[in-house]
């Protein structure tokens, strides 16, 4: 039962009439369900909103941050490796004898005989060949002879200054006298020497008919035959007879390039590989250079001393002579296609904090081909851009494209 409110004649209000009706609460919950209301509206609509704008601000940042990637050069990247200890380079050497001499005669004559051919091995001291020297035997006679007549004439002399001497101690000479008899003696005394001299040169040019092997070796050449004229003169040698080598040891030459040159020490191993005997290598050791680039081929002329007790090397063959060169302690190699040439020097590229390029120079060692050795300015953890534009400038924005190791990333 509703209650009506009325008031009285007196303009007061009877509560307890039941007539009366209250009405006050209804419209503070009327207007707190208008407000429920929109608020539920405009959560709707605020939902509606962020489900229909966020997805495309979302999507305009990636498309925004996707075009200023692409925007950025796109590089490739290698890390630096280690030298290897030893790099082997191959090179053409020449091979000649530890050992080798041209054996001429020393006298005038004819050959008498020859007791050695090519290909004979010879010892030291050994007989090879005899000439007949007539004319040399004639002249020793005439030499001795001279010899016996400077010595009687000697003797005469010394006994004559000696009796002027004694002559002088009585007054019975003048001492001018006694001055010429003793100079004369010692006169007589140097054409004794002169003359024994002589006998003593003919006499080594009639031991010269007999021609030894100076060392151990064989006979590479020989030039004469029996009967053959021998003629020496004083502007010349004569004629070559035989040629001996020693060919238990050989000597290899190798020119080494400039590049190479300061790594050729001695004491440096080395293997030869003979065209002939492919599969078989044989090791010899560096044992001195040149100590001097040639001018002309810019290489250095290096000697390589090998053991060849059985023959398995002829002097004058060509062999391929394999180096194992050391390389630097702390050198890293790269692709010379890292290398930028600038105004400034040398320098390669580098990724520094994931994207941004900085040039840094460098120092080169040994050039490998189609590597080179970097002795200096860089690490093994750099990142060094491989084809880098010769526009890219330190400091520039850049975008990796591979993982490092050549390989693009997923």
């Amino acid at each position: 039962m509703s209650t009506i409110v009325k008031p009285d004649l007196h303009g007061s209000v009877a509560l307890n009439d039941p007539v009366i009706e209250m009405r006050g609460p209804r419209p503070r919950r009327r207007l707190l369900r208008v407000l429920v209301v929109t608020i539920v509206i405009l959560a709707a609509v605020g939902g509606a909103l962020a489900v229909g704008l966020l997805p495309r601000l979302n999507a305009k940042a990636a498309l925004d941050l996707e075009t200023e990637e692409m925007a950025l050069p796109s590089v490739a990247t290698i890390h630096p490796t280690k030298s290897n200890a030893l790099v082997e380079v191959v090179l053409p050497g020449n091979v000649q004898a530890f050992r080798d001499a041209p054996i001429y005669a020393r006298t005038n004559g004819y050959l008498k005989r020859w007791l050695a051919d090519i290909g004979a091995s010879v010892k030291a001291g050994q007989l090879l060949a005899e000439i007949d020297t007539p004319e040399v035997d004639e002249q020793l006679q005439q030499a001795r002879a001279d010899l016996a007549t400077a010595e009687a004439n000697y003797r005469l002399a010394v006994n004559t200054a000696e009796r002027w001497k004694d002559l002088l101690k009585t007054d019975s000479v003048s001492q001018q006298e006694t001055d010429e008899k003793i100079s004369d003696a010692e006169a007589q005394k140097a054409t004794v020497d002169s003359a024994r001299f002589n006998v003593r040169r003919l006499e080594e040019m009639q031991s010269f008919q007999r021609i030894y092997a100076p060392f151990d070796g064989t006979i590479t050449v020989r030039n004469t035959d029996f009967g053959a004229l021998i003629s020496v003169s004083n502007n010349q040698p004569g004629r070559e007879l035989f040629r001996l080598a020693d060919t238990r040891k050989l000597r290899v030459y190798v020119n080494v390039p400039q590049t190479y040159a300061y790594s050729a020490r001695p004491g440096v191993q080395a293997e030869l590989n003979s065209p002939e005997k492919p599969g078989k290598r044989i090791k010899g050791t560096i044992v001195r250079t040149a100590e001097s680039i040639d001018s002309v081929a810019r290489t250095l002329l290096a000697e390589v001393d090998v053991v060849n007790p059985n023959g398995g090397l002829l002097p004058g063959a060509y062999v391929e002579v394999h180096l194992k060169l050391p390389g630097g302690a702390n050198a890293l190699l790269l692709p010379v296609n890292t290398l930028l040439f600038r105004s400034e020097g040398l320098r390669v590229a580098v990724v520094e904090d994931g994207r941004r390029a900085v040039l840094k120079p460098i120092r080169l060692g040994r050039d490998l081909g189609s590597q080179v050795e970097v002795i200096q300015g860089l690490n093994e953890s750099d990142s060094v851009i491989v084809n880098p534009s010769d526009s890219l400038m330190s400091g520039a924005e850049v975008k990796i494209a591979n993982n490092d190791s050549g390989q693009p990333s997923l």
